[in-house]
């Protein structure tokens, strides 16, 4: 078979049309690799082998647009590839090339992310530490990087985070209040002893306002169902659940 005519189809990709009216879509590297802009002759053996070329460079430029569209780790764009079901083989080439050439580096990827954690939400050192050990990365360039993530930084974020809730608190008090801003801050990855050290200076004093608001907000809820001295009793429970207490004068 003769190689009948070339078709550019985007920066790296030809159709070549074949005089038995067949085509094939090939990428410019294999088209020069097989000299087929020379020979223009070609047969099913040279097809099967060319094609099997094909598919490497087909994975490579896949992988390459997808961290090119979005910095990925290596086990991200890994499970990317092998989700589009290409040949693990290929997959595990097309990486160690990105690898060698710079364009796949953990460590990279392990900063930018930090860096957009901090930046873009109000998540603490821990939460992004298992946030990135889910994508597979090692644990030793995770803590290398998280360095930038200082104490003195958490206490800030702690801090800020903790002023925000209080502002916006309308329900708890006391204890209750504390247990909630901590067990909030813990969940979003912060250390446990800076966020105790920042609670500790925070009064948790009962806030009469918001015992009387949440009292007749109860009493109306649990008035449907009780009366008297039993509903006196819940609402009063309730209330001390939310970390409030509220006689009347």
């Amino acid at each position: 078979m003769n190689i009948v005519k070339y078709k550019k189809i985007n920066n790296s990709r030809y159709k070549v049309d074949l005089d038995d009216g067949s085509s094939l879509t090939l990428y410019e590297d294999v088209i020069l690799k097989y000299q087929l802009l020379i020979t223009k002759k070609i047969d099913f053996d040279l097809i099967d082998e060319i094609n099997k070329e094909n598919m490497k460079y087909d994975v490579y430029y896949v992988a390459l647009g997808n961290i090119k569209s979005r910095m990925k780790s290596i086990e991200d764009l890994r499970e990317t590839l092998l989700r589009k079901e290409y040949p693990s083989d290929l997959v595990d080439e097309a990486i160690d090339k990105l690898i060698s050439q710079g364009y796949l580096n953990d460590e990279f990827f392990v900063k930018s992310f930090i860096n957009n954690q901090i930046v873009t939400t109000s998540n603490g050192p821990y939460k992004i530490k298992r946030e990135l050990l889910d994508k597979k990365i090692d644990a030793s360039i995770i803590d290398n990087c998280l360095e930038i993530f200082t104490d003195e930084e958490q206490l800030s974020r702690i801090e800020k985070i903790t002023n925000k809730k209080l502002k916006t608190n309308n329900s708890r008090g006391g204890y209750a209040l504390r247990t909630k801003l901590y067990n909030d801050l813990i969940n979003l990855g912060y250390e446990s002893e800076i966020i105790n050290n920042v609670l500790n200076n925070i009064s948790f004093d009962n806030d009469k306002n918001l015992a009387v608001k949440e009292y007749e907000k109860l009493k109306r809820k649990y008035s449907r169902k009780y009366s008297g001295d039993e509903l006196e009793r819940i609402v009063k429970e309730k209330l001390y659940l939310k970390g409030l207490f509220y006689e009347k004068d």
